[in-house]
């Protein structure tokens, strides 16, 4: 049976520009309702292996990248070959969740959807759970500062489950 991926909304109703939060992000140009696919996280699929040869792509922002973990061991690397979406940022209350779906050829695939509707103008956020092995110290967790500034913020990008 040959799975169906999602149809992701065209491009040009996002817009990736400078964030009130950090960085570059992505905005919606248009109001985007609940559950709607709004973007495959794409980039170079490799091994964890390459990835931490590659890592860090900006030595000045060691612990800043756009790799994607995969259940399958894999990583997307948004930096080679990606697309608008490395640029959504993180935050404790995401209106986004990336979900992973596996195409007709087992193909692991990631794909930003709406959790709630989004307002147009609005920038989209999707909270990266990034995990560390080891215990989450202070000074771990300050390297991964998130800048959300929710009412509940974990005050890190890391999550332990």
């Amino acid at each position: 049976m040959s799975k169906k991926l999602p149809k992701v909304l065209k491009t040009a109703l996002i817009k990736v520009h400078e964030s009130t939060i950090h960085g570059q992000g992505v905005y919606a140009l248009v109001d985007i309702s609940k559950d709607t696919c709004i973007i495959e996280y794409k980039g170079e699929q490799i091994s964890w292996k390459k990835a931490l040869d590659r890592h860090p792509h900006d030595p000045t922002q060691p612990n800043h990248t756009f790799y994607f973990s995969l259940s399958s061991g894999k990583v997307i690397d948004g930096n080679v070959q990606g697309n608008q979406s490395k640029w959504i940022n993180h935050s404790c209350k995401p209106n986004c969740e990336a979900r992973e779906i596996k195409d007709d050829t087992n193909k692991k695939h990631v794909f930003l959807f709406a959790l709630r509707k989004i307002k147009k103008h609005e920038e989209l956020f999707y909270d990266y759970r990034l995990e560390i092995e080891g215990r989450l110290t202070k000074t771990i967790k300050n390297e991964y500062q998130c800048y959300c500034g929710m009412k509940k913020c974990r005050k890190t990008m890391l999550y332990k489950s």
